[in-house]
């Protein structure tokens, strides 16, 4: 059985850091917010599948955890005295993925789940000892594939690319089986028969078995959102998980309000599709898009905010001065008294009639491991010429065995940052061609050949080619607004000083006051981020945005108590 992602981790290295016992002090500290417990040799402490498990601190005696898997269990640590159990499924108050168990007689301090996160925001030592931990413990399942799903897929089907990006994307551990390379099909499936059109099946630990299912369905049945209360009317709803509305999170959690993002498929927008940023201030040896967005999402997570997966925000409702309404997809609502526009910007879709037949089987709008792994050492193609390009042909030339870069301008300069140009200039299997475009792609269940013009000379060539990554351009995610608030003609969303008086006086601004920093044409309505219209596509200032927003959206709430 393959695992879910062969994560280059080498645990037994960390593993001082993955399981430390808590100093004295800090036990000492912690003792009055929670509750001594016993357990007799064998008992179970907390069953893998529990949702909000409390945090346990062994006092005396041996806690095993392991991993459960159909009949078997694969053994993951011990602990022993002042060691503590979790992992990153304790601040979201997802179901666990492990079990535990009492080895001998053993006496622990129990901490209620809620109580804990508490403590995580006002104990810093606790925080810094027990986030590292568990940040290190998750990706310890992640390389194992040590999570609570199985998918059974095929490298030939789009879906389950997809369905891999998902549960990547989300940082959430499984276990792949491909029905064409191994052994543990039949052993899984017997005799079952499984037509083409219902691959992938994700098999979930409760033994529900999906076929081909939405991500809505896979988050559902893993319970990324079973936290989720839509009859609250929270102080603010942030719609969309990219690096702006992670951290609006981060701030409005740890400033103490009530704050839900929702986001239609995995964390971190389009930034985390690129595989190294290397400019952003702080990490001078960059860090990829993916793990930034889950450091921010963790921060989020820990600051209280709660976060909604594959249930994006479908439309804003306009009437009414009072809370505000958010449509979700599923059927959903939720309830606020601000809301966040944050929803970002995708890459335009090449215009080519059989585009949407490969995307997934050779057509990408990412460039992180999990698509090099899908290329391995073929030839590939990158199409555009910004920094997400860039950062995708140099990423992918360490792996493939040529890399060729197509950009329909003469060069690089006016839309790239001179250390990839550069990259790009040095890298012998990277080949720029310019004033070229795709014009055509062939194959049969997944892309083949690709076939490009050289505008300069006229000249077209097909090329045996299977693996097109796509960065061109974006276009703002903003037609679930449906006219809310006013949009550039590009579909960017005006806020602040780009609102003249008359296009808030056609939109029926109702204050004295002009908008606010961020705000758009409608109060208590802001945007951040690649979505808004002046915004400077980056990710420092993304997240500046972001961060900024929740002090005017203090203010716009303060004058509507």
């Amino acid at each position: 059985m393959a695992q879910g992602l062969p994560f280059p981790f080498d645990a037994e290295a960390r593993r001082a850091q993955m399981f430390p016992p808590l100093p004295p002090e800090v036990v000492a500290r912690i003792a009055a917010s929670g509750a001594e417990r016993s357990f007799p040799d064998g008992a179970i402490v907390f069953e893998r599948g529990d949702a909000g498990a409390p945090f346990h601190v062994v006092l005396d005696g041996e806690l095993e955890i392991v991993h459960p898997r159909a009949d078997l269990e694969e053994l993951i640590t011990v602990h022993r005295e002042r060691e503590f159990t979790g992992e990153l499924s304790m601040l979201s108050g997802r179901p666990t993925l492990v079990r535990g168990r009492a080895r001998g007689p053993l006496r622990v301090l129990r901490i209620e789940h809620d109580r804990f996160l508490t403590l995580l925001q006002t104990d810093s030592e606790l925080s810094e000892i027990a986030m590292r931990a568990f940040i290190l413990r998750r990706v310890g399942l992640l390389a194992s594939g040590l999570g609570d799903v199985t998918v059974v897929g095929s490298g030939h089907s789009a879906a389950t690319a997809r369905v891999q990006d998902f549960l990547t994307r989300n940082g959430h551990p499984y276990q792949y089986v491909d029905v064409e390379r191994d052994d543990d099909v039949e052993r899984l499936l017997g005799h079952v028969h499984v037509a083409p059109e219902e691959i992938p099946l994700v098999i979930c630990a409760n033994g529900r078995t999906l076929r081909n299912p939405s991500n809505a369905e896979i988050a559902d049945c893993l319970g990324f959102n079973a936290a989720i209360d839509d009859a609250v009317v929270h102080d603010v709803v942030v719609c969309g998980a990219g690096l702006g509305g992670l951290a609006a999170a981060v701030y409005a959690g740890s400033e103490g309000l009530d704050v839900l993002v929702v986001e239609s498929n995995a964390p971190g927008g389009q930034a985390a599709t690129s595989s190294k940023i290397e400019n952003y201030l702080g990490f001078p040896t960059g860090i990829s898009g993916q793990s930034l967005a889950h450091r921010a999402l963790n921060q989020a997570e820990k600051f209280g905010a709660k976060i909604a997966i594959a249930y994006g925000a479908v439309k804003l409702h306009c009437g009414g001065r009072g809370e505000m309404q958010v449509d979700l997809a599923g059927g959903r609502s939720v309830r606020a008294r601000a809301v966040i526009i944050a929803t970002g910007a995708e890459y335009r879709k090449l215009d080519l009639p059989e585009l949407a037949r490969f995307e997934g089987v050779g057509v990408y709008y990412a460039a992180t491991f999990l698509e090099a792994q899908r290329c391995a050492t073929d030839e590939v193609i990158v199409v555009g010429g910004a920094n997400s390009a860039g950062q995708a042909a140099t990423f992918l030339a360490k792996s493939a065995r040529h890399v060729h870069m197509l950009i329909r301008g003469p060069d690089l300069a006016a839309t790239m940052s001179r250390y990839l140009i550069r990259r790009i200039e040095d890298t012998p299997n990277i080949t720029l061609r310019r004033r070229t475009r795709v014009v055509a792609l062939h194959g049969g269940d997944r892309l083949e050949r690709v076939t490009w013009r050289d505008d300069a000379t006229g000249e077209e060539s097909t090329h045996a080619i299977g693996h097109l990554f796509s960065m061109t351009g974006a276009s703002p995610n903003t037609a679930w607004l449906g006219g809310c608030v006013a949009m550039d003609p590009n579909g960017f969303v005006r806020t602040d000083s780009e609102l003249s008086e008359q296009t808030l006086s056609e939109h029926e601004w109702p204050l004295q006051r002009r908008p606010y920093l961020f705000e758009t044409s409608r109060p208590r309505v802001f945007a951040v981020g690649d979505v808004r219209a002046t915004s400077v596509k980056r990710v420092a200032s993304v997240v500046g945005e972001g961060s900024v927003c929740i002090q005017l959206v203090h203010k716009a709430l303060a004058e509507s108590a």
